[in-house]
C-alpha cells in the first residue's frame, strides 16, 4: 500500500508544476489584454475568484495540448503563442473600439483576417518587455527549474486527454459542480469592456462562446407574439398613401461634426452644406450602438428596426444571425412597388453584405466589385458613391430605395491620409490631436459635397425624394479616446456625458416635396426607418407600426446601465425584444400574413444582367506569334470587368459600360470555337458575376 501510494505522489509530482506554467500565460495575457502592469496585477488580487477560473481553464487546455501533441514543452509553447496572440489583438482591439475580440469576430471566415488590422499597434515598449519577460521565465522554469513529465506515452496521453476534456465541459457548463455561480463569477455580455476587466480575457472568452450558441429563441411563445401583434395600431392609413417618393438613404462613414469641441476654430466650415440642411430640415442625433467601427451593426438597426440592445454586446447580426429572411425597408418598399438597391463601396463578401442585402429583399447589391475604381486616399471617393447613387436611380422607371454607405472617411485619421489637407484648426489641443482633427474635416468635407450633389440631383430632377443622410459612429483617433482627450472634448473616460458625447452622432432628414417642417430628432437607430415610412405616408409591417408607437414614448434606448437615468423600465421594452427575437431566432409569427416573399427572385449584384451582344476580333503576327484582339460590346460591363476565352482570365481594358478590349494570347488560341465571357471576380479570387456566353471562331486551323 506504501508502495502504491508512493508511485501515486511520484506521478503527481511530476505533473504538479504543469499547474505553475499556467499562471505564467494567463499573466502574460492579462498584461497584453489590458495594456499596464500595475492594472494586470491589482485584478490578480482583487478578483482571485476570477483569477483561478483563468488559470483553471489554461491549465485544462494545457493538459488537453499536451494529450494531442505528446510533449509538455511543446504543448505549452504552442498553446502560449495562440493564446498571446489572441490576447494582444483583444487588448488593440479594446483600445481602439471598446470592445475586446469575441469568438463572433471570427465567424465567418470572410472577417477572420480583418482581424489582422488591429496588429497596427502592436510595437510598444510594454508589450514587447511583456512578452520577453514571459519568454524568459517560461524559460527558466521549463529547462533549468523543475524536474516533470515532459513526455506521456500512447496510454497516459489518452487518460489526460479524457480527464481535460471532462473538466473543460464542467468549467464550460458550470456542472455538476456550479463553482462559477457559488464564486459569483458571471458573464456580463451586455458590457464586454467591464466582462473582460472584471472576468479576465481566457475565461470570458469561454463565457462568451457559450453565450454565442445559447438558444436566443426561448423566453417566449408563438401565442406570446400574437398577442402583442393584435395590440398594434397602424401608423398610417392606407388612403394617406398617395405619394410614393424616391428615398434614399445614407451611411456616412464616421461622419461627425468636430465644430462641437468648443473653443476649436476651423479655417473653414469642414461639412457648410450638412449645418445649411439643419436649419431647414428635420435634423438631430441618433444614440448609435457603436464607437469607432462595427458600421453593419448599425446599417442592421436602421434597416430592420432591431436593436443591439438586445444581443450581446460586440456580437455581429450580419455574421451570426441574417441567414435567413429578415423584413427590412427594402422588403416593405418592394412589395410597394419599389426598387430596391444597396450600394456599398467595399467588398461583397465583407460583413457577408452578399448574403444579408438579399435575405432583406433588396433586389440588387452594387458592391466595390462594379465600381470606378476611383479613390480618394485608401477608399472609393464619396463622389464616386453619389455617382452610383444617381446612376441607379435614373436608369429606374418607378420609385427607388437606395440604400448606401461610404468609405473614404473610414479610419485612420493620420495626416497623409488625403494627398492635400486644407483645413486647419486652432485651438487648445495637442498636434496629434490637430493633425487628426484636420484629416478627419478633410474626410467629412468629402462626405458633405457627396450630399450636396445627391440633394441637388433630385432638386433638379423634381421627383418627389426624401433623402436621409447620418454618420454611423464617432471617429476613432487614437487608442483609449485620445484624440478627443487631447482636443479637451472628453474628460476622460468617466466623464459624465460620455455616452452622449461619444455615441451620439449627426443626423439629417431632407425632401423636395412635403410642407416645410422641422422635426428636432433624438432617437435610436432602429427608431429612424419607421419614422421615414411616416413622414413619407408609406406602409410599413406590424412591427415598424410598434417601432413607430414605441419611439413616440422611448425615442432613445441607451445600454442597460443607463435605463434609470433616462426613467426607461425593462418591462417597457420586453414587447420589443419578443418580436425581436420572434422575427431574428424564431418562427416569424408577424410574417405569417405576408402573400409575397421577403427574398426577391430577381435578386442580382451591380446594375443589371451582363449581356454580351457581340465579340469582333483582329489577329497579328508578333514576333512570329500570332495575338488576337477582342472587342466585346454589350450591357452593364463594370470597370472590373474580366473578359475570359474558354475560362481564362485575358488583360482587359475598360472602356465603357458597354464595350471591353482585351487579348488573347497565342497559347490561348486553338482550333474552332472560343467561348467568350465577362466575369467579376473579388478579392477572394470568387466569381460573383458572369455574362451570357458568346461563341467566336478563331480563325485558326
Amino acid at each position: 500500500m506504501k508502495l502504491y501510494g508512493k508511485r501515486i505522489w511520484e506521478l503527481t509530482r511530476l505533473r504538479l508544476p504543469i499547474l505553475l506554467f499556467a499562471i505564467i500565460p494567463v499573466g502574460v495575457m492579462e498584461l497584453l489584454s489590458r495594456g499596464h502592469f500595475g492594472e494586470s496585477f491589482t485584478w490578480i488580487f482583487q478578483h482571485s475568484f476570477e483569477f483561478t477560473g483563468n488559470v483553471l481553464l489554461v491549465y485544462i487546455l494545457l493538459l488537453l495540448f499536451t494529450a494531442l501533441i505528446g510533449r509538455t514543452r511543446i504543448a505549452f509553447w504552442s498553446l502560449s503563442a495562440i493564446l498571446i496572440l489572441l490576447s494582444l489583438i483583444s487588448g488593440i482591439k479594446l483600445k481602439m473600439l471598446g470592445v475586446p475580440l469575441l469568438p463572433w469576430d471570427f465567424v465567418l471566415s470572410g472577417e477572420t483576417q480583418d482581424m489582422l488590422k488591429y496588429l497596427n499597434n502592436i510595437l510598444s515598449i510594454r508589450i514587447i518587455s511583456g512578452i520577453v519577460l514571459f519568454i524568459a521565465i517560461s524559460y527558466v522554469l521549463l529547462y533549468r527549474t523543475f524536474t516533470f513529465k515532459t513526455s506521456f506515452s500512447w496510454k497516459e496521453r489518452g487518460i489526460t486527454a479524457a480527464v481535460s476534456i471532462l473538466l473543460l465541459i464542467a468549467l464550460y457548463t458550470d456542472r455538476p459542480l456550479q463553482l462559477r455561480n457559488w464564486t459569483g463569477i458571471h458573464a456580463q455580455p451586455w458590457n464586454q469592456s467591464q466582462n473582460v476587466h472584471t472576468n479576465g480575457f481566457a475565461l470570458t472568452t469561454m463565457m462568451n462562446t457559450a453565450i454565442m450558441f445559447t438558444n436566443q429563441a426561448s423566453g417566449f411563445t408563438d401565442q406570446d407574439v400574437s398577442a402583442i401583434i393584435t395590440t398594434i395600431s397602424p401608423s398610417i392609413k392606407p388612403e394617406e398613401t398617395a405619394i410614393k417618393p424616391n428615398i434614399v438613404i445614407i451611411l456616412s462613414e464616421a461622419f461627425w461634426d468636430p465644430t462641437l469641441i468648443k473653443g476649436t476654430q476651423f479655417s473653414q466650415d469642414p461639412i457648410p452644406f450638412f449645418h445649411k440642411l439643419q436649419q431647414n430640415y428635420s435634423s438631430g442625433t441618433m444614440l448609435s450602438p457603436q464607437f469607432g467601427g462595427g458600421t453593419a451593426n448599425v446599417e442592421f438597426e436602421v434597416l430592420t428596426g432591431n436593436s443591439m440592445r438586445f444581443l450581446p454586446q460586440g456580437s455581429i447580426p450580419y455574421n451570426q444571425y441574417i441567414d435567413h429572411g429578415i423584413d427590412s425597408l427594402a422588403s416593405i418598399l418592394a412589395r410597394q412597388g419599389y426598387t430596391s438597391t444597396a450600394i456599398n463601396p467595399f467588398y461583397s463578401w465583407f460583413f457577408n453584405s452578399k448574403t444579408v442585402y438579399q435575405n432583406f429583399g433588396f433586389s440588387s447589391f452594387i458592391p466595390i466589385e462594379y465600381f470606378k475604381p476611383h479613390y480618394e486616399g485608401p477608399y472609393i471617393a464619396d463622389s464616386e458613391v453619389a455617382d452610383n447613387v444617381i446612376a441607379k436611380s435614373d436608369a429606374t422607371p418607378g420609385p427607388d430605395f437606395i440604400f448606401t454607405n461610404t468609405m473614404e472617411n473610414h479610419f485612420h485619421f493620420y495626416p497623409g491620409k488625403f494627398k492635400e489637407n486644407t483645413f486647419k484648426i486652432k485651438g487648445d489641443m495637442t498636434e496629434s490631436a490637430r493633425g487628426m482633427l484636420e484629416t478627419l474635416a478633410q474626410g467629412i468635407n468629402a462626405s458633405d459635397k457627396m450630399l450636396q450633389t445627391i440633394v441637388e440631383h433630385f432638386e433638379k430632377k423634381k421627383e418627389p425624394t426624401i433623402v436621409v443622410f447620418f454618420g454611423d459612429h464617432l471617429p476613432y483617433l487614437g487608442d483609449d479616446y485620445q484624440g478627443f482627450i487631447e482636443a479637451k472634448y472628453l474628460d476622460g473616460k468617466n466623464d459624465p456625458d460620455f455616452l452622449n458625447k461619444m455615441y451620439r452622432v449627426p443626423l439629417v432628414v431632407w425632401n423636395n416635396y412635403l410642407p416645410a417642417k422641422k422635426d428636432n430628432l433624438d432617437m435610436s437607430p432602429s427608431f429612424l426607418g419607421p419614422y421615414v415610412l411616416k413622414q413619407a405616408k408609406l406602409q410599413g409591417s406590424s412591427y415598424t407600426d410598434f417601432l413607430y408607437n414605441l419611439y413616440q414614448k422611448i425615442p432613445v434606448i441607451p445600454p442597460s446601465n443607463y435605463y434609470e437615468r433616462l426613467n426607461i423600465k425593462e418591462e417597457d421594452l420586453k414587447n420589443y425584444e419578443i418580436l425581436q427575437k420572434d422575427i431574428l431566432f424564431g418562427h416569424q409569427v408577424s410574417y405569417q400574413s405576408y402573400t409575397e416573399p421577403i427574398i426577391s427572385k430577381e435578386y442580382q449584384l451591380g446594375f443589371g444582367p451582363m449581356q454580351i451582344n457581340k465579340v469582333s476580333s483582329n489577329t497579328a503576327e508578333i514576333s512570329g506569334k500570332t495575338e488576337m484582339n477582342l472587342t466585346v460590346q454589350g450591357t452593364n460591363f463594370p470597370p472590373l470587368g474580366v473578359v475570359t476565352v474558354n475560362g481564362k482570365n485575358l488583360p482587359t481594358t475598360y472602356i465603357s459600360d458597354n464595350t471591353l478590349t482585351a487579348k488573347v494570347d497565342s497559347s490561348l488560341l486553338q482550333a474552332g470555337t472560343l467561348e467568350i465571357q465577362i466575369k467579376v471576380i473579388d478579392s477572394k479570387e470568387t466569381v460573383i458575376g458572369k455574362s451570357n456566353t458568346w461563341p467566336l471562331d478563331s480563325g485558326t486551323h
